[in-house]
């Protein structure tokens, strides 16, 4: 401070007891975002692991879609597709797949004619389950040195995270 008690820095930067500045809060910010971005990463390749451990041929990205049918069946594609927000044609293709391999089957829908019901066959269940044994058993493993109580914070701020980010577009 000056004699005359003002500050030579901005009035933005400047901090009090339990405020943070504008720099600290932009700082804040841009560690949100790259450790999200790490996540976002790690998180895909180790769902691809999870989608070869359903079935050697599963595409990367198919994994999540067996888990949304898992919690969701019976549900339409087009359903599917509003979801994950992506295409029909793209979820189409990838359905196809699924189908293909015999993890998932489609029903006519009795209210709608045209459009068919998604839903896991035996097999699905069966891999599906046996796969999201093997990455819960990855997460305790990860996780073991954490408090219980770290754990339910962490799952906590993630379900609050994801709250917010249902109704965003890229």
């Amino acid at each position: 401070m000056t004699e005359t008690g003002t500050s030579l820095r901005p009035p933005a930067a400047e901090t009090q007891e339990g405020h943070e500045t504008v720099q600290e809060a932009h700082e804040a910010y841009c560690a949100v975002e790259r450790q999200l971005a790490i996540l976002l990463r790690r998180s895909q390749a180790f769902s691809a692991g999870m989608g070869r451990k359903v079935h050697p041929e599963l595409d990367p990205g198919a994994y999540g879609l067996l888990v949304r049918i898992d919690q969701s069946s019976p549900m339409r594609s087009s359903d599917l597709a509003a979801y994950l927000r992506v295409g029909r044609a793209t979820i189409s293709r990838q359905l196809k797949v699924l189908e293909e391999l015999g993890l998932i089957v489609r029903s006519p829908d009795p209210e709608d004619g045209r459009a068919h019901l998604l839903a896991l066959t035996e097999e699905g269940h069966r891999r599906l389950h046996d796969a999201r044994a093997a990455r819960q058993g990855q997460l305790r493993t990860l996780l073991a040195a954490w408090p219980e109580e770290d754990v339910r914070l962490l799952a906590g701020m993630l379900e609050r995270f994801n709250t917010l980010t249902e109704g965003m577009h890229p």
